[in-house]
């Protein structure tokens, strides 16, 4: 029984390397590899140096913008708040001197001219 032995381990080790190979070559055919050609081609060193001086541009450009903007909402909120503080100083200055009588008119000239500016923001927007 040891005649055998050889031959039949030689014939499993043939089709163990067969399968392999078949296998690797039927990866390949499916699976082939990646091409330079798909990624982005390679820049020139002035070229990267370009491409990467523009987007670091840009970002500190739009870095400046943002910082002014809110720069600008702050002032512009600020100064909402100290408009607002001298108008309502000056409507209870203005109740201040009104008699009963003239008061309520008062208070209707307020409203209406509120709802009329209310109305122009409307259709502004």
């Amino acid at each position: 029984m040891k005649r055998w032995t050889l031959p039949i381990a030689l014939y499993l080790f043939v089709v163990f390397v067969s399968g392999s190979v078949l296998g690797a070559l039927g990866y390949r055919l499916y699976n082939p590899p990646t091409t330079k050609s798909n990624a982005a081609p390679k820049l020139s060193p002035e070229e990267w140096r370009r491409q990467n001086i523009e987007e670091m541009r840009l970002k500190l450009v739009n870095t400046v913008y943002d910082e002014t903007h809110s720069r600008f909402e702050a002032a512009h909120n600020t100064h909402n708040q100290v408009v607002k503080q001298i108008r309502e100083d000056h409507v209870s200055k203005i109740r201040v001197l009104l008699t009963p009588e003239q008061l309520p008119k008062y208070e209707q000239l307020r409203a209406e001219r509120e709802q009329r500016d209310q109305k122009a923001k409307a259709q502004r927007k």
